[in-house]
């Protein structure tokens, strides 16, 4: 029988805290921007190929991540990846020269960034059938709220006593908490004398018999939709890694305090999390396709203000309507593969697609500090930005009509 407590909304809020930390962690590196720049005299390009780096080695790690976490559990995976991370962020307090950076931040913090999204929803994919989906975009809210302080956090600290001390803080309270967190963790219901959803019940009645079938890797990698869906994610990550590196810098260029920009950073986490609500609400009504097109036309009504935003108020607009775009893309993309391909193989069938949006996700923000570096502004980034969520929207109407393997929103109409 099932214990009186179920521990799976512990689970939940475990993940929720490890994803804030991560990617608070993660978005608050283009704080340091600026600083780098003065202090060191770096180019753009330099330091956005440290976070480039790092993607890359989440995006390759992260497939490694979800086999090992079938093994040994999340428990070790995120404490031994929050050492790398936490240890590689602190780290850069002591930077002197360029290979350091790419050391401490693309190497170590890369290693670290790995676990927080392949191991944390693969953990609540084992507890939880029924409100699978409802747990998903709860423990995914916590991003957004790590996207609204850590920025913000980090932009104090560097006012107060410096980028060193603000980088040492940062490494070190993320090393803690997700040590902790991490603690909170069981693989699935089962170690432990639980049953999903706290219920004892059999799982094909929990969500019908077609709760895990569907299409292997093979079979969905012999599709035109896998491919199609592998390429929209990469146009997604090259136009939203952008962003959220550059938005900072750009921000202080045209005249906006550091302290008030940072702030533009975190409002776009604030707003992602109306985004991961809505669009999670979306997409069970309205498919995946459709919910990506709604994703995407936000995304370029925003690029649009963007082009001629040269005031603080009018960067806090394009937050305000980039942010949702940016949290209704993080919220769309597993359910609309689940529509697809099914859920039998959507882990690795997920995780491939996520290495896909590493690509874009590396070269987007590495592309831009080269082209400031050559022109001195972001201008022709944001044409390129704007031209690749035109291509995005476009290969989403491409996708066809949706042949479900599970049960879910009904098939779409190309007309």
């Amino acid at each position: 029988m099932t214990r009186g407590r179920f521990d799976g909304y512990r689970i939940v809020a475990s993940c929720f805290v490890i994803q804030g930390a991560v990617i608070g962690s993660m978005f608050a590196y283009g704080v340091f921007f600026r600083e780098l720049e003065a202090e060191f005299g770096w180019s753009r390009a330099m330091i956005s190929g440290a976070s480039s780096l790092s993607f890359v080695i989440m995006g390759v790690l992260a497939i490694v991540a979800g086999k090992l976490n079938d093994q040994v559990g999340p428990r070790i995976l995120i404490t031994v990846s929050a050492l790398f991370f936490g240890i590689g962020y602190a780290s850069m307090s002591v930077l002197q020269a360029p290979w350091q950076l790419f050391l401490f931040y693309g190497v170590l913090a890369g290693i670290g960034y790995s676990t927080h999204d392949v191991v944390t929803l693969s953990t609540i994919a084992r507890w939880f059938v029924r409100r699978r989906g409802a747990m998903t975009g709860i423990a995914k809210v916590g991003t957004g709220i790590g996207q609204l302080l850590v920025p913000a956090i980090a932009a104090m600290l560097i006012t107060a006593f410096g980028w060193r001390i603000a980088a040492f803080a940062i490494g070190a309270a993320s090393l803690l908490i997700l040590v902790l967190a991490a603690q909170l963790m069981r693989r699935d219901p089962r170690a432990v004398g639980q049953h999903p959803d706290g219920v004892e019940i059999a799982m094909g009645q929990a969500s019908g018999a077609s709760w895990e079938t569907g299409m292997t890797l093979a079979e969905a990698a012999a599709t035109r939709q896998f491919w199609i869906l592998c390429v929209v994610q990469l146009a997604v990550f090259f136009c939203l890694l952008t962003v959220m590196i550059h938005i900072v810098p750009h921000a202080i260029d045209q005249g906006v305090a550091p302290a008030v920009a940072a702030t533009i950073l975190s409002s776009i986490g604030a707003v992602s999390i109306a985004g991961r609500l809505t669009i999670g609400t979306l997409i069970d009504r309205l498919g995946g396709r459709r919910s990506l097109t709604i994703c995407f036309v936000v995304l370029l009504s925003s690029f649009a203000l963007l082009q001629v935003a040269d005031a603080a108020w009018m960067l806090f607009a394009f937050a305000a309507i980039y942010g949702f775009a940016h949290g209704g893309f993080f919220t769309a993309m597993s359910p609309t593969l689940a529509e697809f391909f099914g859920t039998g193989s959507h882990g690795v069938i997920f995780g491939m697609v996520l290495f896909s949006g590493t690509i874009g996700g590396a070269t987007g923000p590495l592309l831009a500090g080269r082209l400031f570096d050559m022109t001195g502004n972001y201008e022709t980034m944001f044409m390129i930005l704007t031209g690749f969520s035109v291509f995005g929207l476009l290969l989403t109407w491409a996708l066809g009509p949706i042949k479900p393997h599970v049960t879910g929103p009904a098939p779409e109409s190309t007309g």
